[in-house]
């Protein structure tokens, strides 16, 4: 596809519209609110990531689909030779630009039912590189929301139009792998104290969030761009497209991420649901040694973790590694910690079949949150409590819901509701797959007083885990006395595609133009002069609640005490000073100051 088409389409008719001897336009891109973003990021800044992925794209889809740069640099260099050859080779590299112009300018005419004018077009093919300079906050910085974490400007006069043409393939190619960054720190930060509550250090939580999203992203692009965001904080990783990518767009030369071989259901459904512990005894045998994930709820959950992990238990006590169990379906929180404790243990409990008052008000909490929508209806609802070291089903009877007013209230308004309680047996659910596990297995017992499984069992929870779920699994494995070292997190697209440009305000504006001037430096004068204008430029919606006010003028970002601060309305003396943050990323085809992933690891720890 042509270069020229990665834009939206106002976009091509921009360059007419702007002041007459326009020569710059200074643009930038600025997370402008958070108030989309999951809780856990809220107030929290984003990390500055894929700027050098997304500019790398960008310049190598112009060689490539416009600038046709590999065959030009041939003809060009014969062109250059005398007689016939050059002649012939400047006919061809004229074809060459035509075979690029033409049919952009056919499309165009019928689109905007016009004779478009691509001579701006022609005049960039002829330049052969993007005149553009690129200014972004170091890669692994947090930037807050509304400071800028990159500017763009023409270098070229004739230029001017390019900046913002760039605008829609610039944010394109961004806003993703910022946001899944971003939202990965927020996890790495769950993760990390929680293991510092319950095992004392964060070794290992490196390991701990595991990226499943490919399948759920809407390109391969996306997949890398999400991916990598992804590995800034964690190193599991089952989306292939990212260790390539690092390598290809930050110079990784060793060790990006890793993973370990684990089956799918259709591995496990071929050996049918009677022969079920057969195919984990052919995996055991087929992975005697190192970590091996196995899923297991293809059929029954509970008869994995209670009847075959019995019968297997020493087989997998004499392998050199570990069987990570891998539920891939219902609640996660409840599968992993069980739904006898969502409460934690009751530390009162009085005679009788009724619960204290005060427990009608979670009670009818949780009618809110889960009963299903219809019109109206009739329910009752329970919910399991240990107490103890008992279990009981607590029941309130005769709820009556809207769904319209989404209002609760008890069918007889003049009594309470019944509210009755009785014991019942353990079952597998109610303890869940970790405490089932420890069951069979065992463990150790760790300084801070927390389980931990034995080393050659773990779990991995493979499905729709999200920043409130993972915090909540990890809270409720604490109360039930287990470190929340005893599972892994796979992080899919139920996270990475629930998010948009908006989910962190992303947008890029032009803050600052040039324009020449004609002027004379008396009335006396016959002959004029040209001097340039500098323009501040803003955007401030009266309709707007202020997430759409920009910067005016050039701006800068430095370091304020207490964190990145946006200056604006500055001089280009003052853009230029060292304390300007914002470094060049990329200038008219080139790339300094690149830096890696490890670095930005680093930056990040």
């Amino acid at each position: 596809m042509n270069s020229l088409l990665l834009t939206d389409g106002y976009k091509t008719s921009h360059n007419r519209m702007y002041p007459d001897n326009t020569t710059l336009v200074f643009s930038n891109f600025t997370p402008r609110g958070d108030k989309y973003a999951p809780k856990q990021c809220q107030g929290k800044g984003v990390v500055v990531f894929g700027t050098q992925m997304a500019f790398q794209y960008i310049h190598e889809h112009f060689e490539k689909n416009f600038f046709l740069t590999k065959e030009r640099v041939a003809l060009e260099d014969t062109c250059k030779k005398p007689g016939i050859l050059g002649l012939l080779a400047r006919k061809h590299l004229g074809e060459l630009k035509a075979s690029v112009i033409n049919p952009v300018k056919e499309m165009l005419s019928a689109y905007l039912n016009t004779d478009y004018d691509v001579e701006h077009f022609e005049e960039l093919w002829d330049l052969g590189y993007l005149p553009i300079e690129v200014r972004a906050l170091e890669e692994g910085t947090i930037c807050l929301i509304k400071v800028p974490m990159l500017t763009v400007h023409n270098t070229l006069d004739e230029f001017f139009w390019l900046p913002n043409f760039l605008e829609s393939i610039i944010s394109n190619t961004l806003w993703k792998s910022i946001t899944s960054a971003t939202i990965a720190r927020a996890y790495k930060k769950i993760v990390d104290s929680w293991a510092m509550k319950t095992t004392g250090s964060i070794e290992g939580t490196e390991w701990q969030g595991h990226d499943f999203s490919m399948r759920g992203l809407d390109s391969v692009y996306a997949t890398q761009s999400s991916g990598l965001g992804h590995l800034t904080s964690f190193f599991g990783t089952d989306s292939l497209p990212t260790l390539h990518a690092a390598k290809y767009y930050y110079d990784e030369t060793g060790f990006v991420a890793g993973s370990v071989p684990a089956t799918e259901h259709s591995a496990m459904c071929a050996g049918s649901k009677e022969s079920e512990i057969e195919t984990f005894r052919r995996l055991l045998g087929l992975y005697p040694t190192g970590i091996l994930s196995i899923v297991s709820d293809t059929w029954d959950l509970w008869k994995v973790c209670t009847d075959y992990m019995t019968q297997l238990k020493e087989e997998i006590l004499d392998r050199d590694g570990k069987i990570v169990i891998r539920p891939d379906s219902g609640d996660p929180v409840d599968i992993i910690c069980g739904t006898g404790n969502k409460y934690g243990e009751l530390k009162y409990f009085p005679e009788g079949e009724v619960l204290p008052e005060y427990f009608e008000d979670y009670l009818l909490d949780e009618v809110s949150a889960n009963t299903p929508h219809g019109e109206h209806g009739v329910v009752e609802y329970s919910q399991v409590y240990s107490i103890k070291g008992k279990l009981y089903m607590a029941t309130i009877h005769n709820i009556c819901w809207n769904r319209y007013d989404k209002q609760y209230y008890f069918i007889d308004m003049y009594e309470k509701a019944k509210i009755t309680v009785k014991e019942i047996e353990h079952k597998p659910e109610h303890k869940g797959v970790v405490e089932l596990l420890w069951d069979v297995f065992g463990g150790t017992i760790n300084e801070q007083g927390f389980k931990v499984l034995d080393p050659h069992i773990g779990v991995i929870y493979g499905d729709s885990i999200t920043l409130d779920r993972c915090e909540e699994i990890c809270k409720r494995l604490a109360a039930k006395g287990f470190a929340s070292s005893n599972v892994v997190f796979g992080i899919g697209s139920y996270t990475y595609q629930f998010n948009t440009r908006d989910t962190f305000g992303f947008a890029m504006k032009a803050t600052y133009i040039e324009k020449e001037e004609i002027f004379y430096a008396s009335p006396e004068s016959v002959e004029p002069g040209i001097r340039t204008v500098c323009q501040e430029i803003f955007k401030d919606p009266i309709t707007d609640d202020g997430l759409k006010k920009s910067a005016k003028g050039l701006l800068k970002v430095i370091q304020g005490e207490e964190g990145l601060e946006l200056v604006d309305q500055i001089t280009w003396s003052q853009f230029n000073e060292d304390d300007n943050l914002l470094k060049i990323i990329y200038e008219n085809g080139e790339f300094p100051n690149r830096t890696t992933l490890t670095e930005i690891r680093n930056k990040l720890k």
